[in-house]
């Protein structure tokens, strides 16, 4: 019973030290950040530039 009892308290302190996982959630969200604020540059120029184009094609045309 100490066996099992050692064993399993020495997998648990191994996987608590593990930064594996923190530094894992810290990557997901810095993309997911990155991905918000693309997205909110696509919304907030989209019109405008969707506007230039539009004004170069009848320029154009």
């Amino acid at each position: 019973m100490t066996t099992a009892y050692k064993f399993l308290s020495a997998w648990i302190t191994a996987h608590i030290d593990d930064e594996r996982g923190a530094s894992l959630v810290e990557y997901a969200l810095l993309v997911a950040l990155i991905a918000v604020v693309a997205i909110a540059a696509v919304t907030a120029l989209g019109q405008s530039a969707s506007t230039k184009f539009s004004e170069v094609d009848s320029a154009i045309s």
